[in-house]
């Protein structure tokens, strides 16, 4: 048996090895390992009574749980396949896959796009901070925020530094909630994020930062969070908090992360 063992059972051992460490570290970020050690405890005793103590019984109702487990893992892992499909599809690599076919006029078209989406969002950012006026923006990017547009108030408005100002003046009656902006455009105001609860944050930041942490966490979304306490200007993105940005700071990430 061992001197039929190859490079392709070598390749055969670290793919598989791959695959269980990435879907270890998927599971841990979702809070779901004790379903992930559960599922690993199943295939150990299903491997133990079929293959190695050939219990026919046993193993063939055990057969009959894995050849249905399939489709239940599916069923209580849809978000997580779904983000693992997207990561695949969002890999560095295969970004500059895509963006290698695109033509140079319509790189300068989309640059100047950006900028002109980009600015308003920084100067609104300024100057909210200047004035300690709490806010909550969050930037789409690959993945769709419809869902969460649908807890807030429609607006659907072009980019505008007043209008941001304004939704977010103290007495507005949006200026709970997060903002969302989608295709450069903003699309609503007042909507519900997702609140992180990871244990290592600061205390220093409250239920705002929480909500920008917990959507970059869930989504590829940008979070930006002005605090009302301090006046300063932090950034979500990738599941990661930078805080107490300049408004440099924060052009120089959207310039850098955003894609209108």
């Amino acid at each position: 048996m061992f001197l039929d063992f190859g490079i392709k059972d070598v390749i055969d051992i670290l793919l598989v090895a791959f695959m269980l460490y990435y879907l270890y570290r998927l599971m841990r970020e979702t809070k779901s390992m004790n379903v992930f050690v559960g599922i690993m405890i199943f295939i150990l005793i299903w491997l133990l009574v079929s293959g190695i103590l050939e219990m026919r019984l046993m193993g063939s109702i055990l057969d009959k749980l894995v050849s249905v487990g399939g489709i239940a893992i599916i069923i209580l892992f849809q978000e997580e396949i779904r983000k693992f499909l997207y990561n695949l599809g969002a890999h560095q690599r295969v970004m500059n896959l895509v963006n290698a076919f695109t033509s140079k006029k319509h790189k300068d078209a989309k640059k100047g796009k950006k900028n002109e989406g980009i600015m308003p969002i920084v100067r609104a950012c300024q100057n909210m901070s200047k004035g300690k006026v709490g806010a909550l923006i969050v930037m789409e990017r690959k993945q769709s925020l419809d869902e969460i547009v649908m807890t807030g108030d429609v607006i659907d408005a072009s980019i505008n530094q007043r209008l941001i100002e304004n939704i977010f003046f103290k007495n507005s009656p949006l200026h709970d909630g997060a903002m969302i902006i989608s295709r450069n455009r903003i699309k609503a105001a007042a909507c519900i994020l997702p609140v992180s609860h990871d244990l290592d944050i600061p205390k220093e930041f409250g239920l705002r930062h929480r909500a920008a942490l917990g959507i970059s966490q869930e989504l590829d979304a940008l979070a930006i969070a002005v605090s009302e306490e301090t006046g300063r200007i932090s950034i979500a993105i990738n599941g990661e908090l930078k805080p107490r940005l300049s408004a440099e700071d924060l052009e120089s990430i959207l310039t850098k992360e955003m894609d209108f």
